[in-house]
């Protein structure tokens, strides 16, 4: 390999880039990352690890509520956003030196800048020119705002993390898990919180009966309009007015837009080389995660098949180990955990009831839907939901779906078991944890519904 600089260019410093990294040096290969932002990518900077630390603030406003009923009295409880922006700014400075750390003590070479590919094994960064035998493409997606008159008014969840201070009003455009949660977490922070969505029940490619359960309990707690879809944003006074197709108009001191991401392929020099592009702009890769032209591979958000960090972390370590240490192992994207961090949480991990009845097999559903023992003395009128999709010719349980306290902690114990392949009886024959919510996965006896897909 000696007539390339580098056995493997990693474009993109954040999960995956840093996985490939970390494991191709570890087996010996020279590697160099380039990141022009922050290392640990969007998941570490302005996504799951800040959303998570807001939702954790958000949620102390419930406990502090239920926490009467249980003979509690806490006077002149006041939020303080300052102290929870310092606090998490400090989290996240403490991450993102990690990760340049772990490059480091790797003997990663670490570039700082726009790279750029300029050849099938070239790459330009800081006005010059490096080469490498195989290029890895990590450069994640990028938060996008409606096409609409005024858009440049509206904030992204990029923004969101560093405000100064909190709005009094917010409005939110989109009904996907960041736009659930975002909208979770502010109202609870004392925002006046609108969330706004074209369709008729939020959170679009999860089960029906989740979307239905959380589209009803998100009312309790914020101003949810459906069915509509801004048409333009104006500025009113001090205020951000949104206009609506219908004619309709609400007024907020912020509108965050929450309607998607896309892969950040811009101005990667892709032309010069033969990397095709999906419709979406995402990179097109094979099983391996090589794209059409060969020595150059891409993963994580930026090839637009399961926008997790865990998952490009893996497909990370699949490509380095493949060059490196000889492994042909691939990338499983059956029963993916996934979490929204929105209150109550939803947790799912396998197919939804729509995906089994497409695979043609009968199947069987059980439900559960209950209050928590919590909310007896609380007073919360918050309910959870339970949900189990069996293949009935071999009672295997092949989707799992959850909306109450702590469902993306709980889900991740029953990915194991669809995994392991657990069958209707496994967890029949399971003793319960009694009383918590997660022993009703294990006491569910009665079918909702049997059926022919």
């Amino acid at each position: 390999m000696a007539e390339f600089e580098f056995d493997l260019f990693v474009i993109g410093g954040g999960s995956g880039g840093v996985r490939a990294s970390r494991v191709a040096a570890s087996l010996g290969a020279k590697v160099a990352v380039a990141e022009e932002r922050y290392f640990g990518g969007t998941c570490v900077n302005v996504g799951c690890v800040p959303k998570k630390l807001f939702s954790y603030a958000a949620h102390y406003r419930d406990d502090i509520e239920d926490s009467r009923g249980f003979g509690w009295e806490i006077d002149n409880a006041r939020f303080n956003w300052s102290t929870l922006k310092s606090n998490k700014d400090k989290e996240i400075n403490r991450l993102e030196s990690i990760y340049r750390s772990i490059l480091e003590n790797n003997k990663v070479t670490i570039f700082e800048g726009r790279a750029r590919l300029a050849g099938p094994n070239l790459i330009e960064i800081n006005g010059k020119q490096v080469s490498a035998r195989h290029v890895l493409i990590a450069v994640g997606g990028w938060p996008q705002r409606p096409r609409i008159e005024g858009n440049e008014l509206m904030m992204t969840s990029n923004e969101l993390f560093s405000l100064e201070k909190l709005p009094n009003s917010m409005l939110i455009v989109g009904g996907g898990y960041i736009a659930v949660e975002f909208a979770s977490i502010y109202t609870r922070m004392g925002v006046d919180t609108t969330l706004v969505y074209r369709g008729d029940k939020l959170l679009r490619g999860f089960d029906t009966d989740v979307r239905d359960f959380i589209t009803t309990e998100i009312k309790h707690s914020l101003n949810l309009v459906l069915n509509s879809s801004p048409s333009k944003i104006i500025h009113n006074n001090n205020m951000l007015e949104v206009i609506m197709q219908d004619g309709s108009g609400y007024s907020a001191e912020a509108i965050l837009a929450a309607t998607g991401r896309a892969p950040l392929t811009g101005d990667l020099g892709l032309d010069t080389v033969k990397v095709n592009l999906d419709a979406k702009g995402a990179i097109q890769v094979d099983e391996n995660f090589e794209t059409s032209e060969p020595g150059i591979y891409a993963v994580g958000d930026v090839i637009d098949r399961v926008a997790l960090t865990p998952v490009a972390l893996a497909e990370g370590q699949i490509v380095s180990r493949r060059l490196f240490g000889n492994s042909d192992a691939g990338m499983e994207y059956r029963n993916i955990p996934s979490a929204v961090f929105c209150q109550p949480n939803i947790g799912t991990v396998g197919l939804t009831e729509d995906q089994a009845r497409e695979l043609g097999s009968p199947i069987d559903i059980y439900t559960a839907t209950v209050k928590q023992l919590k909310h007896t003395l609380s007073g919360r009128n918050e309910m959870s939901f339970l949900k189990l999709v069996v293949n009935a010719q071999d009672e295997k349980v092949i989707g799992v779906h959850m909306v109450g306290p702590d469902a993306g902690e709980l889900i991740q114990g029953f990915a194991v078991a669809l995994n392991s392949g657990a069958t209707k009886s496994d967890f029949d024959r399971t003793i319960g944890i009694h009383p918590t919510l997660a022993e009703e996965f294990v006491t569910m006896r009665t079918k909702r519904k049997s059926h022919l897909a």
